[in-house]
């Protein structure tokens, strides 16, 4: 299955939801008026897309719409691709220019953190990176072992001290290792925090600073992973993680099994962090680059039953 078809598969809950309700509701108007943009961006905001965002889009269709002179309803959706397109583009890329770089990976439990340090290992391994984890999660039981089942799946070494130790130290430790057996790159996983707990964002800021002196000046990822299937919830979470973490990344999980794919937009026009990869089914390949053309299209191309 190629690049695209992957992400089409991925999104197929979200494409089934919210495509085929516009097209649905596009069929049913001959001329395009208030009333169609009314039941647009209604649609929109029921696909976890936000109500501002929603607002957005349609603001930005009616401008187009009306300078372009295009009147037929069902030229509409070709309109949305464009405009949501340019509206989740941006710099969607890692920037790893250092040797070593780092990768600090936050976000609260069960959001698929472990496995994402995993994929993200076995990518960065094939593209010919050599890559260091450091298992900085040390409160949740069986974290450390779970990660270390990803870094055999990835072959990768993996830095790690005993449960309850202090994930500062993991970070020191892995970062000595790092420079030492000159890797190209650092993954730091980090504890399953709730986001509203002071002492846990405390640690992060405390992780920061270790890196920020033991490798001053090195290129730095701070990625935020999110569960899709919350929807809204998720663009929350990263709002107050934002606050607290310096974020300079999503990476979205479980976008293959929900209809609430829409929170990609949410997150890019409310919190301007840029969606760096998406994950969209269980294998280790599965975690893809994103792609904002990409991702406009396997949601917003038209089928041909419409």
């Amino acid at each position: 299955m190629g690049f695209f078809d992957k992400i089409k598969a991925g999104l197929k809950k979200t494409r089934d939801s919210i495509t085929g309700q516009i097209s649905s509701m596009l069929h049913a108007f001959t001329k395009i008026d208030e009333e169609l943009f009314e039941e647009l961006e209604e649609l929109l905001v029921m696909a976890d897309v936000g109500m501002n965002t929603a607002t957005e889009i349609c603001d930005t269709l009616r401008a187009r719409v009306k300078e372009r002179g295009i009147t037929d309803p069902n030229e509409i959706m070709t309109l949305l691709q464009e405009v949501v397109t340019e509206m989740v583009s941006g710099d969607n890329e890692l920037h790893l220019d250092t040797q070593p770089s780092v990768i600090l990976v936050i976000g609260v439990n069960g959001v698929g953190k472990t496995t994402t340090i995993g994929k993200l290992a076995s990518r960065l391994k094939k593209e010919g990176k050599s890559v260091i984890l450091g298992a900085a999660d040390t409160f949740r039981a069986a974290a450390i072992e779970q990660l270390e089942v990803w870094a055999e799946r990835a072959d990768v070494p993996i830095i790690k001290h005993a449960e309850g130790a202090d994930p500062a130290a993991v970070v020191y430790d892995t970062i000595s290792a790092a420079k030492a057996r000159h890797a190209d790159v650092v993954i730091c996983d980090t504890a399953g925090r709730l986001h509203n707990k002071k002492n846990l964002m405390d640690e992060l800021s405390k992780i920061s600073r270790i890196i920020d002196k033991g490798l001053p000046g090195c290129s730095k990822e701070v990625l935020l992973v999110l569960d899709a299937t919350t929807g809204q919830n998720a663009v929350n979470q990263a709002r107050e993680f934002k606050e607290a973490a310096g974020l300079t990344g999503i990476v979205l999980t479980k976008l293959d099994g929900t209809a609430k794919g829409g929170v990609v937009l949410a997150i890019h026009r409310d919190l301007g962090l840029p969606v760096k990869f998406i994950g969209v089914g269980e294998q280790v390949d599965d975690l893809q680059p994103f792609d904002a053309e990409d991702f406009a299209r396997a949601l917003f191309e038209r089928r041909p039953e419409a």
